[in-house]
């Protein structure tokens, strides 16, 4: 009798051991990446406020660990300043492309810290209980690292401005457009000088731009494509139908599109002046 007791005993707390069992909790970033850290690391974040400081692994903002912990209840305060309006350089691009990450920013990345930017990074604050103050904090930046990836170079010039390529060695003498694939640039050269360069976009992989070295064959100030019926002002032909062109759908759309083959230009102020410069004859240089 006294065997079968001690059977139903353990019966039931083996069921209770199953109800009332563990989960591990999992722990995003490691114990230095969690939110309340950043929160409370204002004065002795990092000196160095470069993007490629360490950055914590990425992942989503985590809740803070119980609800009678400080950083819980108490608004976060803000760190030392790293940018704010009017700043410009490259880690101001970075900030931009990991805005664009998140959805808080759709123009640029333009390296330069203006009122889009400033209402991308009021928003994220406020999302995650920060003070709305639109600056750049390193509290604001040690979330958004967390939250975001290293941006690609194409993300960080996904509406151009990219630096121009080095020219290829074909530009250097003579009268030449230096159209470079890897850096979406084009130069216009005379005798191995940058005179002007200008954002540009090519063919898609089913018409792409051909490569080589080509010459202007004909200038068509108010030229409409004969196959596709739209407008190509400022048409300066190199290669059978290709040539380099004004596009509106460049200009709006930017690199979300592509073009049938042409190399579009979608500043036309630069193209109205390069048109007026360039003549019949002079060469082209399409390269990698």
């Amino acid at each position: 009798m006294r065997s079968v007791v001690i059977r139903s005993t353990l019966a039931a707390t083996g069921v209770l051991a199953l109800v009332g069992g563990c989960r591990a909790q999992v722990v995003e970033g490691g114990a230095s990446a969690h939110p309340s850290a950043a929160a409370s690391a204002g004065a002795s974040a990092p000196s160095s406020p470069a993007p490629s400081a360490s950055r914590p692994a990425s992942g989503d903002d985590a809740k803070p660990s119980g609800s009678g912990s400080p950083s819980a209840t108490a608004p976060a305060k803000p760190g030392r300043t790293l940018w704010s309006s009017g700043d410009e350089g490259k880690e101001v691009r970075e900030l931009q492309a990991r805005l664009r990450q998140v959805a808080w920013l759709f123009d640029g990345p333009t390296g330069t810290y203006g009122a889009s930017t400033v209402k991308a990074v009021e928003g994220f604050q406020g999302k995650r209980g920060l003070p709305r103050t639109g600056t750049t904090d390193t509290v604001t930046w040690q979330r958004l690292l967390r939250m975001t990836h290293e941006p690609s170079r194409d993300e960080l010039y996904a509406s151009g401005g990219r630096p121009a390529a080095k020219p290829d060695p074909r530009c250097m003498t003579g009268r030449v457009l230096c159209i470079s694939k890897t850096s979406r640039t084009l130069s216009w050269m005379v005798d191995g000088k940058r005179l002007m360069t200008t954002d540009v976009r090519f063919g898609s992989q089913y018409t792409p731009t051909r490569e080589g070295v080509f010459h202007v064959n004909f200038k068509s100030r108010h030229h409409v494509s004969t196959i596709y019926h739209t407008p190509m002002p400022y048409a300066m032909f190199f290669s059978g139908g290709q040539a380099v062109h004004y596009s509106s759908d460049f200009a709006a759309r930017g690199y979300a599109g592509a073009s049938h083959g042409c190399v579009n230009v979608r500043d036309e102020g630069k193209i109205a002046s390069l048109f007026a410069q360039v003549h019949a004859g002079d060469k082209v240089v399409v390269y990698w």
